[in-house]
């Protein structure tokens, strides 16, 4: 089996853990272009141009299914990747978990790129999933570029900007983008509060994961050789596992050896 991940950058780490974590002898392809991020303020066809041009070059490698691991490009490029690679190759996008998030009643916080915020995308999934909860919708500045450099600081200051923003008291808190699944220690640090509930972080990986092994229900398991391959593709070329994403628990994990 061999599944392909899309994404500007390395925020597609969390699905990959969560597809390794299920299925360790999966091999797989994680194919982005950091040097175009971020692509939340570009336009429509310009995000699925840089979308079509990453899943491109990982189909060349000849994948079972391909994971579009960002809330952005699915919204803006999924119809486009299904047109051209399916039924060949499944694809599957990326939801926010507004729907689990809200399932308890709320209130629910979305923590999300200052381009999703507000967005018609995201207001109708609120409506559709979260109907009649309160709601709270919270830009988060800068957060998915620190946290594609490793910045620490810029991190920290993103992470407390977005924290004094969520109303004190809510219950879930939605991880919009697939870059703050690599922090949410942090987050839910910066969200505890002296006598207060802690709230759930709701992000997307394992979902993502569990769906699109769905969609290979008869998908063999590979030789043991192959147990574990990655291939890591910035603009259709093979690289190593960038030093930024070293810096996170996921990173290092695919970047470790599988026992076969």
């Amino acid at each position: 089996m061999k599944i392909a991940l899309v994404d500007s950058g390395i925020g597609l780490l969390p699905a990959a853990t969560a597809l390794r974590r299920r299925r360790p002898d999966a091999a797989l392809v994680l194919s982005s272009d950091p040097a175009s991020m971020p692509w939340g303020p570009r336009a429509s066809a310009d995000i699925a141009a840089h979308a079509l041009a990453c899943a491109r070059a990982a189909v060349e490698l000849a994948p079972d299914a391909l994971i579009v691991a960002c809330n952005t490009a699915t919204v803006h490029a999924l119809p486009a990747l299904r047109a051209e690679l399916e039924p060949a190759v499944p694809v599957i996008g990326t939801v926010p978990a507004i729907k689990p998030a809200a399932a308890d009643g709320g209130p629910v916080a979305v923590w999300a790129t200052p381009a999703t915020t507000g967005s018609p995308y995201q207001r109708r999934l609120i409506t559709e999933f979260a109907a009649g909860v309160e709601v709270t919708e919270v830009p988060c500045h800068g957060l998915a570029d620190a946290v594609e450099q490793a910045d620490e600081a810029a991190i920290d200051a993103a992470v407390q900007a977005a924290a004094a923003l969520t109303p004190p008291g809510v219950r879930a808190v939605v991880l919009g983008c697939t870059h703050y699944e690599l922090v949410a220690g942090r987050i839910l640090a910066a969200l505890r509060r002296p006598g207060g509930p802690e709230p759930r972080l709701h992000g997307s990986a394992d979902a993502v994961a569990a769906q699109a092994l769905r969609r290979l229900p008869s998908a063999p398991a590979l030789p043991a050789l192959e147990a574990g391959d990655l291939v890591v593709l910035h603009t259709g070329h093979r690289v190593a596992l960038p030093a930024a994403a070293l810096a996170y628990a996921e990173g290092r994990g695919l970047a470790a050896p599988i026992s076969a």
